[in-house]
């Protein structure tokens, strides 16, 4: 039987639900964010952002990617990209960092929505029109079906695509993002995303 005595506690509050209430919706799923502690077949630990420590069932055919770093100038008009952001006061928003999709991802989520990064943090996946000069950065002239958004992305905001990947990138100091649901009773990784030789994911 799986450890359950370590979770986060967002993990601990959507897998409670899920129990609950089995018989009348699907599993909820969960984002944790964190380092790899270990990894053994069929599971992983992971150490979220907050310190406390996840494990995991991790099935074989789990998907895997690979998040890696590319620059501002890379992002062209006609890049389908998602960023997550801050509103700042003066109603500008602020990119925390920016993520840009390979083709055959393009149109994945489009839309602007609430994000689970940072309260009050927004993500904005669509085409971008334009980008211009900004007095810190560049900013982002966005399109999507519903709308359009001008974001300022800041000098040091990280800018980062994504490809497929394998377990090989699982090794104990690894940076993740994955998706969890309670499956069989066990928390388990639906999806996950990793970084490279230390590379520290964004998001």
């Amino acid at each position: 039987m799986l450890l359950m005595s370590r979770r986060t506690a967002a993990l601990a509050l959507c897998m409670a639900a899920n129990l609950a209430f089995a018989q009348a919706a699907p599993a909820p799923t969960v984002r944790v964010r964190g380092t790899v502690q270990s990894v053994a077949p069929g599971l992983l630990t992971v150490k979220d952002r907050s310190g406390e420590v996840v494990d995991l069932v991790m099935p074989e055919k789990t998907p895997v990617s690979e998040v890696f770093p590319m620059a501002m100038s890379d992002i062209k008009p006609g890049s389908f990209i998602g960023t997550a952001a801050m509103p700042q006061a003066d109603g500008t928003e602020r990119a925390i960092a920016v993520m840009v999709f390979p083709e055959s991802a393009r149109g994945l989520g489009e839309g602007h929505r609430p994000f689970d990064m940072l309260p009050q943090s927004t993500m904005t996946n669509a085409t971008v029109a334009d980008v211009v000069a900004a007095p810190k950065g560049r900013t982002m002239q966005l399109k999507y079906k519903d709308g359009a958004r001008d974001i300022v992305v800041p000098e040091d905001a990280p800018v980062v695509s994504f490809k497929p990947g394998d377990s090989s990138l699982l090794v104990p100091g690894a940076s993740v993002s994955l998706s969890a649901q309670l499956l069989n009773d066990k928390p388990t990784v639906t999806r996950i995303s990793a970084g490279r030789n230390g590379f520290q994911l964004p998001y």
